[in-house]
């Protein structure tokens, strides 16, 4: 089957595999959505030091957001996300986003991204999405809207966007009881805590198994936080048989 090039006609990404060989075929991919203002190739450095050892090859798919005008600090200001901040950063009480139409059509992007992998041969249950901040928001609105069975959701520094009510609605079936990792720091300044633990309850309540981490941070992406993930991802994607 021929990949889906849709992802590539929407947004910028680079990717690259784990592990010794980057030649190797991947049986796993991992998806991971950037924060506002960032790129994909963030990330990079720091999933390079994750240990997927136990996993085999790990194909990352690292991609940009759209360009967009967005708010921040009262200002307008050009940059990539996912979706309007609106709120002024370092606003702990900042509403959900009310960029709903931006964030639904990242949605979309997600979701094509998620057809291409399996266009390149990845079964949906071994695809992860992975977000930080802006991106642990869409990780979540995009994972468990997703129409078929993904591997987990990955959320660091983020929150349940739109509402529990409005995710019970909308909720994919082939995704209830999906696995979640939540992290977030306890010093977040832009993103207080008290919204991933409402986050937290919201899944729980709805059958999702959370894994909860609260880290000594900021709003920053920690290597503690990623040793525990990466050990986490090994019980949830365990190496598959070779064929």
């Amino acid at each position: 089957m021929n990949a889906p090039d849709v992802p590539r006609q929407k947004v910028q990404l680079q990717e690259f595999v784990t592990g010794p060989d980057p030649a190797a075929e991947p049986r796993s991919s991992l998806i991971v959505l950037h924060g506002l203002g960032q790129k994909g190739s963030d990330f990079a450095p720091l999933l390079r030091r994750m240990d997927f050892s136990a996993l085999g090859p790990v194909r990352c798919v690292l991609p940009n957001a759209p360009l967009r005008s967005v708010r921040v600090e009262d200002a307008e200001r050009e940059m990539h996300a996912w979706y309007d901040a609106l709120a002024p950063v370092g606003h702990l009480n900042a509403p959900l986003p009310a960029d709903e139409a931006g964030l639904r059509a990242s949605e979309r992007i997600v979701q094509a991204l998620i057809d291409r992998e399996e266009g390149l041969g990845i079964l949906p249950e071994r695809i992860v999405l992975m977000g930080f901040s802006q991106g642990a928001v869409l990780a979540l609105q995009a994972g468990l809207r997703a129409p078929r069975r993904l591997g987990a959701v990955v959320a660091l520094s983020g929150y349940l966007p739109l509402g529990a009510r409005t995710l019970q609605a909308e909720s994919s079936a082939a995704n209830m009881r999906l696995p979640i990792f939540l992290a977030h720091g306890s010093q977040d300044e832009v993103i207080g805590i008290d919204r991933a633990r409402a986050a937290r309850t919201s899944l729980q309540a709805m059958g999702h198994p959370v894994e909860w981490r609260s880290y000594p941070m900021g709003h920053e992406v920690d290597d503690a936080e990623l040793v525990d993930l990466a050990v986490w991802l090994s019980t949830h994607l365990r190496r598959p048989v070779a064929s």
